[in-house]
């Protein structure tokens, strides 16, 4: 079940989403150092780890689920949310180059039909990153942040997953090393716990992030729909946004 996109909005205004947002932003970024010209799509509540990429990028798409509610964004200039159907992403065949999944797969009970709508649009050497609770970690384990509810997973679990519906698995890390906890002192350590747990407890991140590339030779998955006749994307009127990262 989807958290409402109220509660993911306002858990990142907090000071320890603050935290989780700039760290999981720099590891997408170590994995996606350079999306100059590119078409990227945040698909679930991508949009605190999308803002980076506005500069750079061709065209920043942020896609909802319904189940979980959209806000417009980004609150400063014109819309580029809107709210979709998980597994019938309003968007043509091919028409992304970067697909970021956030507080997504987790919560999707359609996990297959979103995989391969992934990949429908993802053009051909398109990259998807995936940030999902990671099963081992500690982050996992309480449910006032949103990483502690849904599914985790294991970076295996993923993996397989993944390499089950057309991709291919190219790197992975962790992120998250710190507790989540509101202590000052944690939260002001949080560079240095994420440099060690990077070096020595990456299996107890409380995140795992995983790139994977798109398999063009297992395209049959995904053959069906390419054939069906697909929605053009209109995104919400550009209100502003009452807040958000």
């Amino acid at each position: 079940m989807f958290i409402d996109v109220v509660d993911l909005r306002d858990f990142y205004e907090r000071r320890l989403g603050g935290i989780a947002r700039q760290m999981i932003r720099r590891r997408i970024g170590l994995l996606w150092p350079d999306v100059k010209g590119l078409n990227v799509l945040g698909l679930g509540y991508a949009t605190p780890f999308l803002r980076p990429l506005l500069p750079e990028a061709e065209r920043v798409v942020a896609l909802m689920p319904a189940p979980q509610g959209v806000l417009p964004w980004p609150r400063e200039a014109p819309n580029r949310a809107a709210l979709t159907e998980e597994s019938d992403l309003p968007l043509p065949n091919f028409s992304m180059d970067r697909v970021l999944l956030v507080h997504c797969l987790e919560f999707s009970e359609q996990v297959g039909p979103l995989l391969r709508e992934v990949w429908r649009v993802l053009a051909a050497g398109g990259r998807l990153i995936v940030v999902v609770p990671n099963r081992r970690g500690i982050w996992a384990r309480f449910d006032h942040t949103p990483f502690g509810q849904g599914n985790p997973y294991t970076t295996g679990q993923l993996n397989h997953l993944l390499r089950g519906e057309g991709f291919t698995p190219e790197r992975s890390a962790g992120a998250l090393f710190m507790p989540p906890t509101a202590s000052r002192f944690l939260l002001r350590s949080a560079a240095m716990c994420e440099r060690l747990g990077e070096m020595w407890f990456g299996t107890f991140a409380g995140v795992v992030v995983i790139e994977a590339t798109k398999q063009i030779y297992a395209a049959k998955p995904a053959v069906e729909r390419l054939k069906q006749r697909r929605r053009v994307l209109l995104p919400m009127p550009g209100t502003p946004s009452p807040a958000g990262p």
